[in-house]
């Protein structure tokens, strides 16, 4: 028997276990803008990212509650929102997969994601320390 209208892969975890290992690699994926990690998970979480970073380029308020309702990452949401969103020029593809070799041990099949276009964050300004109240020493002579 097929099991028709089912999509995603299993990963062999619960539902939950396997929602948690999704978000985390997209967050993970967000953060550093590549990750290396097995090809069946790399091209799992490309559908669900390419929707959210979609969702992102739309803007709005429903989108950016529901895109931090999937992540369950303000910090990361919000990168996405503000930075990442509005410096990808295409309207799909974000994502690209490289195969990455075989994993020593298991040797399972490895691949690289990470986004087409190149993503530059911006650097956070070191906050300057307000300058030391000088006090004037009175020297006693």
């Amino acid at each position: 028997m097929h099991a028709h209208g089912i999509r995603g892969r299993k990963f062999g975890r619960e539902t939950d276990q396997r929602r948690a290992l999704i978000r985390s690699l997209q967050c993970s994926l967000i953060k550093e803008q590549s990750i290396t990690t097995t090809l069946a998970r790399a091209k799992e979480i490309r559908r669900d990212t390419e929707k959210l970073i979609s969702r992102a380029k739309k803007g709005g308020l429903s989108n950016r509650r529901l895109i931090i309702a999937r992540l369950n990452d303000l910090e990361t949401a919000t990168l996405l929102i503000n930075e990442i969103a509005p410096q990808i020029k295409r309207n799909s593809g974000y994502l690209r997969i490289e195969r990455a070799g075989f994993r020593r041990g298991d040797n399972a099949e490895m691949g690289t994601i990470s986004f087409v276009d190149e993503i530059s964050f911006k650097e956070d300004e070191p906050k300057e320390k307000p300058a030391a109240k000088k006090t004037a020493k009175k020297e006693a002579k």
